[in-house]
């Protein structure tokens, strides 16, 4: 009790110092630190670095393993070696002037790369791209592995969210994908590749990254990301999916984590609408007591992203993990709630991602007792802040692992083993509304207790700010990292036979 006592004491005393005539704090986290709402017309640095501090260390607080564990778990299919390099010093280097942007769905050439380039970059937004020449795209590959401080990495959904479940003392992974010499050799030596799965030639996936403010011509960042694209056949065909299926039954996971979905929309309407019935009927093949998450990537073609998710693919997984540009997209898609949005604007309103989720969830999950839907749980992430929607009854320890998702994000951006509180800023919304429309709830973030709690309907979400790394050494496969620690995090409850 003496303990407790003086934890609040010293928070209120640290809090009080740095905080003391800042307007910029909610009157409902000045009452709770015991600190009155001073007005004053500056504010520190020292200021917001308090903030990031009590959040952070909230977090080591929250974030604890459940009680019930994965032991194994399968991951698949997509896999490759990552080229990073400079987006604007690349395109330079293969003389392409700026220009205005365009986005386009397939990259054709030179001149659509660019233009694709722009449009994300002055949106400071990632994207994915199937070039499909493949000449020219083994041309710029080649100039990229020339381009000097370029870097290779593990690369694909599936590998990297393998690479960090690995990381793991007691957790046993399965990899399966297609995996060439350089990959199998990048990988930790801890994960299983089933020999099936090894290829003589390593897929390759050139990621241009950009720096928040660089420029450009007239285009200037307004945030760090980056724009991915291949000619990636295996992995474009989910070639691996049924080698995957095949191999769980002698590793018998208890957890399956499937990527890759997005690769096939670059292979024409044909091609994708047939083999996504095939890839439909392989995951059927998955045991049905045997949950299934699976993670999205960008998309543009709003047919693919609807057939994945009204009749094919999001009904028959558990859990899916997304962020911002996903989300509205596959509103887009279906029809569903702000589907009228272009884009966000800055940072995606609370209350409307609220809105979107609970939609899904609803409309195609089993939020509705007599749906026989799968779908329970949504992994949403975006830059500032975090979201984890679950349909009560089914998954545990969600504050934990919305948080270590978060944690991971803050770190890992910065190329870090743990959250540096002088390298990182607070821009999640500390006062915000469960939906944008009524009835809503208004909801305050407490730095001290970093998640925010409310339901809708047997639907409870979980938020939490990210501490946003301020200057990003790497944005790859931050998504990936998410996702593989939410899992890690989260348990899933045994259900009552009917």
């Amino acid at each position: 009790m003496w303990r407790k006592a003086s934890a609040a004491a010293l928070l209120a005393l640290a809090v009080g110092y740095f905080y003391h005539g800042s307007p910029d704090l909610p009157e409902q986290i000045l009452q709770y630190i015991g600190l009155p709402n001073f007005q004053s017309p500056m504010q520190s640095q020292n200021d917001q670095n308090s903030l990031e501090q009590v959040i952070s260390t909230a977090w080591e607080t929250l974030i604890t393993l459940p009680s019930r564990q994965w032991s194994k778990v399968a991951v698949g299919v997509n896999a490759c070696v990552d080229v990073v390099v400079s987006g604007v010093g690349l395109l330079q280097a293969l003389a392409v002037d700026p220009g205005t942007g365009l986005d386009h769905e397939v990259l054709h050439s030179k001149e659509d790369l660019r233009e694709a380039f722009i449009h994300y970059m002055e949106r400071g937004a990632a994207a994915e791209r199937f070039f499909s020449d493949k000449e020219v795209f083994q041309m710029i590959a080649r100039a990229a592995a020339e381009y000097p401080n370029a870097e290779l990495y593990v690369g694909g959904n599936a590998a990297l969210i393998g690479q960090k479940l690995a990381t793991y003392p007691d957790l046993m992974v399965l990899l399966c994908g297609p995996v060439g010499p350089k990959l199998h050799e990048m990988l930790n030596e801890e994960i299983v590749v089933p020999p099936t799965s090894l290829q003589e030639t390593d897929e390759f996936h050139l990621i241009l990254e950009y720096k928040a403010g660089e420029k450009w011509g007239s285009t200037q960042a307004p945030q760090a990301n980056r724009f991915i694209f291949s000619h990636d056949v295996s992995n474009g065909g989910m070639s691996s999916l049924e080698t995957f299926v095949a191999s769980l039954e002698e590793f018998d996971p208890e957890l399956v984590v499937l990527s890759g979905l997005h690769m096939m929309e670059g292979q024409g309407r044909q091609l994708w609408e047939e083999r996504l019935k095939e890839a439909v009927s392989a995951i059927l093949d998955i045991p049905q007591d045997i949950p299934i998450h699976l993670e999205l990537a960008s998309m543009t073609d709003k047919d693919y992203m609807n057939s994945i998710m009204q009749e094919q693919v999001i009904p028959i997984v558990s859990s899916i993990g997304l962020n911002e540009q996903e989300l509205l997209f596959l509103s887009q898609a279906a029809e569903g709630p702000h589907a009228e949005m272009d884009a966000w604007k800055g940072i995606p309103d609370v209350g409307r991602v609220s809105d979107i989720l609970l939609w899904i969830l609803e409309e195609h999950g089993r939020s509705d007792p007599l749906s026989e839907a799968d779908l329970t749980r949504i992994h949403f992430h975006t830059l500032a802040y975090h979201i984890m929607a679950t349909v009560d009854g089914f998954w545990g320890n969600q504050a934990a692992a919305v948080t270590a998702g978060a944690r991971v994000a803050s770190s890992q951006a910065c190329g870090l083993q743990s959250v540096d509180v002088s390298k990182v800023e607070l821009k999640a919304p500390l006062e915000f509304y469960s939906s944008h429309t009524e009835p809503r709830e208004k909801l305050t973030l407490n730095p001290a207790e970093p998640v925010a709690v409310w339901r809708r309907g047997n639907v409870t979400f979980h938020m939490t700010p990210v501490l946003v790394c301020k200057q990003p050494l790497r944005t790859v496969g931050l998504g990936d990292a998410i996702s593989a620690e939410g899992l890690v995090y989260s348990e899933l409850k045994q259900q009552q036979p009917l």
